[in-house]
């Protein structure tokens, strides 16, 4: 949670708001009102933010607001942190496009991150994951769905059409790579192993990695040789371990690995 703080409030102060990127959310939002108004962004973020945090607690429930709170907290922290330390009156670098790809990735990653542990870093943050819980849909789409139209907006107020373009660019690749982020911590490795110790397999997969298994007897279509099929899935960083652990036991032993977008049951997700 506090790796993904550290990385949307970099993103946000050193790449988003001095090229004045809006992708949205109350970040976009506070960075439209920071330029209309003599109130700085990260003001603006922290009054918008104690807004969203009441709606987040009456739809999300405690945990999730009280968790929200400190990310919103130590979001708005920082940014006022790099403006008293780092204070930046022009854009990083002349190359637009490269400092959009480069904070949309950062902010992105840090989004995701939050978001997997069950928060949010507030704002319009907060909205998308109601609308998940509700809706039913990826938390990238929700994104989407409630920034596109503060995006819009940049069109209309910050001089120029090219950062209103780019906003809405750096608004749609956010949303994707939220989505692919997500989707990489919940995958998961799906093994079918078929060997001759199956006894031995299955010991070390629930004494050593704590998964369940699952055993069917199997026969070779050509041999006729009767053999244990094993069925069991584990997390990523668990497959090389597994795998290898597995041959050491039957240097013979066929494995087929698949990946499982995500798993749901006891030991991986409950919902």
């Amino acid at each position: 949670m506090n790796a993904g703080i550290v990385l949307i409030a970099c993103a946000t102060y050193f790449f988003l708001v001095p090229n004045q990127f809006v992708t949205g959310g109350m970040t976009g939002l506070a960075t439209i009102l920071g330029f209309i108004t003599p109130m700085s962004t990260s003001t603006w973020l922290i009054f918008l933010n104690i807004f969203m945090l009441v709606i987040g607690f009456i739809f999300l429930g405690k945990k999730t607001g009280i968790w929200t709170v400190y990310c919103s907290l130590g979001y708005s922290s920082l940014m006022l942190l790099f403006e008293q330390i780092f204070p930046l009156e022009h854009p990083l670098t002349d190359e637009s496009f490269m400092e959009l790809g480069v904070g949309i990735l950062i902010y992105a990653v840090g989004t995701a991150i939050i978001f997997y542990t069950g928060a949010s870093s507030g704002g319009m943050d907060i909205m998308a994951l109601i609308i998940q819980k509700y809706a039913k849909v990826d938390v990238g789409r929700a994104v989407l769905f409630v920034n596109f139209f503060i995006a819009c907006g940049s069109l209309f107020v910050f001089p120029g059409i090219e950062r209103g373009i780019l906003s809405l660019v750096g608004l749609f690749a956010n949303s994707f790579i939220i989505d692919s982020v997500i989707d990489n911590f919940h995958s998961c490795k799906y093994f079918v192993v078929i060997t001759d110790k199956t006894e031995l397999v299955s010991e070390y997969i629930m004494n050593e990695l704590h998964h369940g298994v699952t055993v069917t007897d199997a026969i070779g279509a050509y041999t006729q040789t009767k053999k244990g099929m094993i069925h069991t899935v584990c997390r990523r960083y668990e497959a090389i371990k597994l795998r290898a652990a597995i041959k050491k036991i039957d240097e013979n032993a066929f494995i087929v690995v698949t990946t499982s977008s995500e798993i749901i049951g006891k030991g991986f997700r409950s919902v």
